[in-house]
């Protein structure tokens, strides 16, 4: 899997500071990195946006626009290989001027009011041409809120890609940088990521998103938190 950080505008790419030799790239240019790809043999772009801080909003509005960032990325890889598959990050967090990934009110998180955020996000990409959805925001639910919302739509064939265990973590750093969440974010993400200590949550996670409808599973980070992958490969395989 390759990602790819993509950006609004005509400049074809924009360094990221704080990761050396990664850029953020035009839909246009993200178009040659899948044929870049497909000459290289990898068979996946997974995506993930950078806006305009201009168009976020508390709800993170941009996420569920059909002619946003994303579509126009899925839409123009798909016309210049279409044999490459597409992966897209579904959370409200590139899109929230709070930089969380869910609907805030207060100091709160809304958890079911963002499920129909996601959901939507979600469909969205499906109907651009993603082959896989991967929810990483964290909320309970939100893969049955997805599952749903595409065979609904007759995505059946979409394929849900679940941040199952995802850790609240510094690591995230410069992805933060890299998409433009890490000034907008407002305190942290302890109340809906998942805590360290409790490593017997990820078990439960991981078996939720199995009985929504999730076809794979990451850990994340992956390499600080190697027990927590065993310990799921060998309850789930």
């Amino acid at each position: 899997v390759w990602p790819l950080t993509v950006r609004d505008g005509k400049e074809a790419r924009a360094r990221v500071a704080s990761m050396p030799g990664v850029s953020r790239l035009s839909p246009k240019a993200a178009a040659e990195a899948a044929k870049e790809a497909r000459d290289l043999g990898i068979p996946l772009v997974a995506l993930f946006p950078n806006v305009d801080g201009a168009i976020k909003d508390g709800v993170g509005t941009g996420a569920t626009d059909p002619d946003g960032l994303i579509p126009d990325c899925i839409k123009a890889i798909k016309d210049a290989a279409p044999e490459i598959g597409v992966m897209t990050d579904v959370a409200l967090d590139c899109y929230t001027d709070h930089g969380h990934d869910g609907v805030v009110e207060g100091d709160r998180i809304l958890n079911d009011a963002t499920l129909e955020r996601l959901a939507e996000q979600a469909f969205i990409h499906a109907h651009a041409g993603a082959d896989i959805v991967a929810p990483s925001d964290m909320m309970d639910g939100r893969v049955q809120a997805i599952r749903e919302a595409l065979e609904a739509n007759g995505y059946s064939d979409t394929l849900i890609l679940s941040y199952a265990a995802k850790y609240a973590s510094a690591f995230y750093g410069p992805y933060r940088d890299a998409v433009g969440s890490s000034k907008a974010l407002r305190g942290d993400k302890k109340t809906y990521q998942m805590d360290y200590a409790n490593a017997d949550e990820a078990l439960h996670e991981v078996a939720m998103d199995i009985s929504e409808g999730a076809d794979a599973l990451i850990v994340k980070p992956g390499l600080p938190y190697l027990d927590i992958v065993r310990r799921v490969k060998v309850r789930f395989e």
